[in-house]
């Protein structure tokens, strides 16, 4: 789920609530999680783009939707998989893990999964296996414990996030390649296939293009996001395993999968995407050394508080921010009334407001729009979203915003904590 980098977040991701394939998802990209209940908005993704692209067209790729649930495994076998994709995987699974999110602000709970990198509890998954989420719980494949998680860090655009188990020790980890991938190499998908838990399901197949790029977006062609330099592959991984590892016949990690050609609960996907490994260590030891950019997060996500739309499109009540995370937005689908009737006024219309927020507290309501960030002008949800990005909970920020009256108002508010854009 990317958007063309930053662009997406702010009036979306309902990525993760809407399930997202890794491209598409949430980062517009997302294969991934899988998020129950209620169905949510699948995504498309556009036709790949890159040297040696290989595949279907590309019409009708899509971040897989969500759905309850339920028993479910991958069967599908890719051209040129490998013999022994059973023995392959098992030598991957102790260094697993199965990653659950309560999205309590979208009253949905989401799966995913995700590869243990260190002894002492440090995964890598996918940033929109954890976009707005309010807790994390993630169960060790290896020694069958559950831990609480905390987000150590994050790069939206290249949908990459780290989180720490709380309170563990002595697991076993993933070991990475170290070669390059290359067309033709027969892979292993394995992941936490339908958020069932438990032995990973797997499902092989081989590369068939590199350096590939995909653009996601959801179904009426918004929010499009853009990540690059994927691996591209015929795997038939399915909702749930974002995050988890594309494997070589040594069980060494290649690639993270995020993405898919559009799909359905317990289907397979026949065109799929993944993050080459080396891409996701590197971000990865950026976000170890505490190292904030524009793109990458570093620990606690601040939070404002609101849904948020582009001015005309939130009188509906339905808004596609998320509750004022972090470096967005992201998050799910916000819920309200706009009392001011569709304000074309330029910036970043409010749908609805958390009870008890920063936002709450200093008077905003929906139909409000702001306009203003600790005085730079906003024009649009997007640029409000740039403009948090850099802050963390306990910052104070001046907004400027046209109330439902038309009368300018300003106010300053201190953030909070936040679920992860």
């Amino acid at each position: 789920m990317q958007r063309t980098s930053h662009a997406k977040r702010n009036a979306v991701l309902l990525s993760v609530a809407t399930l997202s394939v890794v491209a598409a998802v949430l980062l517009g990209a997302g294969l991934g999680h899988l998020v129950w209940p209620g169905s949510s908005t699948n995504a498309s993704v556009s036709t790949p783009t890159g040297p040696a692209s290989g595949g279907s067209s590309g019409n009708g790729f899509s971040p897989f939707g969500g759905g309850s649930s339920g028993s479910t495994g991958n069967s599908a076998t890719g051209a040129g998989a490998p013999s022994d994709i059973s023995a392959i995987a098992s030598k991957v699974n102790p260094g697993l893990v199965d990653i659950n999110t309560n999205l309590s602000y979208q009253q949905e709970q989401a799966a995913g999964t995700g590869m243990v990198l260190t002894p002492g509890g440090e995964v890598l998954t996918n940033n929109h296996v954890i976009d707005g989420a309010t807790s994390i719980s993630v169960t060790d494949v290896g020694n069958g414990k559950t831990y609480s998680a905390t987000v150590v860090g994050y790069d939206r655009t290249q949908d990459v996030a780290v989180i720490q188990l709380v309170g563990a020790s002595g697991l076993q980890t993933v070991t990475t390649a170290g070669g390059s991938p290359s067309v033709g190499q027969a892979v292993v998908g394995v992941g936490n296939a339908g958020g069932t838990g438990g032995t990973p399901s797997t499902a092989g197949g081989s590369i068939t293009a590199l350096d590939q790029s995909i653009t996601a977006s959801d179904n009426n062609g918004a929010n499009a996001e853009h990540l690059t330099g994927l691996i591209e592959d015929n795997v038939g991984i399915q909702p749930g395993d974002s995050g988890g590892p594309l494997v070589n016949t040594s069980s060494q990690v290649l690639g993270m999968d995020t993405a898919a050609s559009q799909g359905t609960l317990g289907t397979s996907a026949t065109q799929a995407y993944a993050i080459p490994i080396t891409t996701a260590l590197s971000i990865t030891k950026q976000i170890e050394a505490g190292r904030a950019t524009s793109l990458v997060h570093i620990g606690p996500t601040a939070f404002i508080g609101v849904s948020v739309d582009s001015p005309g499109q939130a009188s509906t009540g339905a808004g596609s921010g998320g509750f004022g995370f972090g470096s967005g937005f992201g998050g799910g689908t916000g819920s309200g009334s706009n009392s001011g009737g569709g304000s074309t006024t330029s910036g970043a219309a409010i749908v609805a407001v958390v009870s008890g927020s920063p936002a709450s507290r200093a008077g905003l309501v929906p139909g409000d729009v702001i306009t203003g960030f600790n005085g730079t002008p906003v024009t649009d949800p997007n640029q409000l979203t740039q403009l948090l990005e850099p802050h963390h909970p306990g910052n104070s920020v001046l907004l400027q915003w046209t109330d439902t009256s038309g009368q300018t108002q300003t106010g300053t508010v201190v953030l909070t904590n936040g679920p992860p854009a």
